[in-house]
């Protein structure tokens, strides 16, 4: 054992000083080793990327950027920064990258900062139709500091209308339009958003948060190319730490830079940071575009076989890691689904499907991801397993006997696909 060993996470501390703590660490461990994630945004980041999150990395303030900070002894988590960067850059093709962002939502606030000023009118999908809180919620300082206007999709096909998107970007003038969902399973026409883009002189934002991951593992179309910039998470299926990330062209990356630090936070997590370059080198592997594929075949293997148990998928299927599915057909609502789903050992999410005559809070869809369950090594015979079990969930889950059977077998599957198995 080496010095440097010494330095990182010690449980065996933890346990003693606050087991009160170290009791729920293990808690959650075990409901994520024995149940079954579904959850779109959820993922299992390798044992490299969580070891740099418990570091003494944490314990340095970096503001400002590497060769340019505000405070001294930034020599050595300069170079992990630095590191991501290049790495990022690469895996992208992206001419800039900033590392820094806490969050996805934080690097959405940066975009916003970057680009257009308070009261500026910005283009985002609608959040009924798929969009994200930070596209223009009324609740959020997206909806609240700006003039949001939306685009949605077709009732027909349940796709992005661009004819109505182009309608709308002619009529209104945004400064900027944002391209990117958290509940949209298809791809979405870059080209096409550039196009519009250009025609009305808006700036293009893609929200990539979603399927970053995907576009990382060559699986998908990059929207790196045609966007001016494009912000993420680096968990998701890109499967990192949490945080977020911006790419964008040359000539906006000053503008980026200053809006991250100092405009929307201070220093950045140095070991998440570290954290972010470990994930970007896995990503660049191989294996993990295999890993990326699989993911989109596993998705597409679920939602079908959730259509053979008498939901619908929305636009007809998925192209990337998650579905949401129309559960009209049972008879039971998306809330009432979420919880006999989570008192049978699988974590979903209850979700608005487009033109939904529930509320938000009850809705009449879930979405699924198979981001996680892909990670674990499960394949398309577990997918139609899983399907079953959600079915049987959602049907009989109200029941705890029956709930409790359906749990019996997610944790024999589970236990086929151990996450973080101990040596």
């Amino acid at each position: 054992m080496t010095d440097a060993r010494k330095y990182g996470p010690n449980f065996d501390l933890l346990e003693s000083q606050d087991p009160e703590i170290a009791s729920i660490l293990l808690a959650e461990v075990k409901r994520q080793q024995t149940g079954l994630q579904l959850i779109a945004s959820e993922n299992f980041t390798s044992g490299a990327v969580l070891a740099a999150l418990g570091t003494p990395l944490s314990n340095k303030y970096a503001e400002g950027y590497p060769g340019k900070r505000y405070y001294g002894g930034c020599e050595v988590v300069d170079r992990a920064e630095i590191i991501a960067i290049e790495r990022a850059k690469q895996l992208f093709g992206a001419d800039h990258a900033n590392v820094q962002p806490h969050s996805g939502a934080s690097a959405n606030i940066a975009v916003y900062a970057a680009f257009v000023k308070p009261g500026d009118k910005v283009m985002a999908m609608s959040l009924p139709h798929g969009g994200h809180l930070t596209h223009g919620s009324k609740v959020n300082f997206s909806g609240k500091w700006f003039e949001i206007v939306s685009y949605g999709v077709r009732q027909d096909t349940e796709l992005i209308d661009y004819d109505e998107m182009l309608d709308v970007a002619k009529r209104e003038k945004p400064k900027m339009i944002c391209a990117g969902a958290t509940a949209y399973p298809s791809l979405i026409d870059f080209e096409k958003v550039r196009q519009i883009c250009d025609e009305v002189g808006a700036i293009m934002w893609v929200d990539a948060a979603h399927f970053i991951g995907l576009v990382a593992g060559k699986a998908i179309p990059s929207p790196v190319p045609y966007a001016d910039v494009v912000s993420f998470t680096t968990h998701k299926v890109l499967r990192g730490p949490r945080g977020g990330m911006i790419l964008s062209k040359s000539e906006h990356a000053a503008a980026i830079d200053k809006a991250v630090f100092p405009g929307m936070q201070g220093g950045p997590i140095m070991s998440a940071v570290a954290g972010k370059a470990i994930a970007l080198k896995e990503a660049a592997q191989p294996a993990y575009q295999a890993y990326a594929k699989k993911v989109i075949e596993n998705c597409q293997v679920l939602a079908s076989s959730l259509e053979g148990e008498g939901m619908r998928a929305v636009s007809g299927g998925t192209q990337t890691h998650l579905a949401l599915m129309d559960i009209r057909g049972t008879g039971i609502t998306g809330k009432v689904a979420d919880e006999r789903a989570g008192l049978s050992g699988i974590t979903m999410n209850k979700n608005s499907i487009p033109f939904d005559p529930e509320t938000a809070a009850v809705t009449s869809g879930i979405r699924v991801g198979t981001a996680a369950v892909t990670t674990q090594g499960m394949g398309a015979a577990e997918m139609k397993q899983i399907a079953t079990l959600i079915a049987r969930a959602i049907k009989d889950g109200g029941d705890e006997s029956k709930a409790a059977a359906i749990r019996s077998e997610v944790h024999a599957l589970t236990a086929k696909f151990p996450v973080y198995p101990r040596a």
